[in-house]
């Protein structure tokens, strides 16, 4: 049998927060090391390990070779595994109950599979969602993992995916038939309300807030009716929504980041555990 040499855990769970924050210093700030021992790591990875370059280096921005981005796929299958390994051995019976925060929307899209998967490795833990506005949720000191929208720019926590918004509605919904367009939108501290604001005065473009709700499926029941525009995340563009781009009047948009964020006074195995599983899923 060939014998090659080890990769240690640690070293992984580095060069994953290195591609995830673009960096070494941010992820050594996030795996609690020095940026001159991050770059070591890395280093004796590149070229005592596996004897391949991993990144390519653009003043303080790395960015993965394409050896890179295969042990990247690899890496987080391992560091799950090894997650699942201590944690199912170590407490064989884990209960419990953990609090997590997201804004409804992410919850259909995202949240289903995660919770799926994680509930099939530890079925006896309780999951308690609370689903709030991002500002909301940042305010809130129960929760133990909290996922929340950030603008370019303004990131905290950990990266789960940048998400492409646009301006969404029926396809029966006609444009030409309003002087004012007809907005869905959230409550007034959303950043998806702001955003649609900033666009449309910035454009000079005619609107009214027609319909106002916190809740993510009263938005859409409105939209798929045909009554208003909404702006969303281009992953929730559903079957029966189109987009309405410039030709439409409609401006750009800005990217959102979608972050996660732990709480350092709630921490336990299952945490961490469930919290591996949400950056897994979000990235998929």
């Amino acid at each position: 049998m060939s014998s090659y040499p080890s990769i240690d855990t640690e070293v992984l769970r580095t060069f994953v927060a290195i591609a995830d924050q673009g960096g070494f210093t941010r992820a050594g700030e996030l795996v609690n090391r020095t940026q001159s021992a991050v770059s070591m790591q890395m280093k004796r990875l590149e070229e005592d390990v596996l004897q391949r370059k991993l990144f390519e280096r653009d003043g303080r921005q790395v960015r993965l070779t394409p050896e890179g981005q295969v042990l990247l796929g690899y890496a987080r299958r391992i560091l799950k595994l090894h997650s699942e390994v201590f944690n199912t051995l170590r407490e064989p019976h884990m209960v419990g109950l953990v609090r997590i925060g997201t804004p409804d929307d992410y919850v259909m899209r995202f949240l289903p599979g995660i919770l799926k998967q994680f509930s099939k490795a530890y079925p006896l833990i309780q999951i308690e969602l609370h689903c709030e506005s991002s500002t909301v949720l940042m305010q809130r000191r129960d929760l133990a993992l909290t996922v929340i929208s950030r603008e370019t720019g303004k990131e905290i926590g950990e990266l789960l995916r940048t998400e492409r918004m646009v301006w969404a509605a029926a396809p029966c919904f006609c444009v030409e038939d309003h002087d004012a367009v007809p907005l869905a939108v959230s409550g007034a501290d959303c950043l998806y309300t702001q955003w649609t604001r900033a666009a449309l005065d910035a454009s000079g473009r005619d609107y009214r807030l027609a319909y106002h709700s916190t809740n993510v499926a009263a938005i859409q029941a409105v939209v798929s009716a045909g009554l208003a525009a909404m702006i969303c995340m281009e992953s929730l563009v559903t079957e029966d929504l189109r987009v309405l781009g410039s030709d439409e009047g409609f401006p750009p948009l800005p990217s959102m980041n979608l972050h996660l964020l732990r709480n350092p006074q709630i921490t336990s195995p299952i945490t961490e555990c469930l919290a591996e599983y949400i950056l897994e899923g979000f990235r998929l």
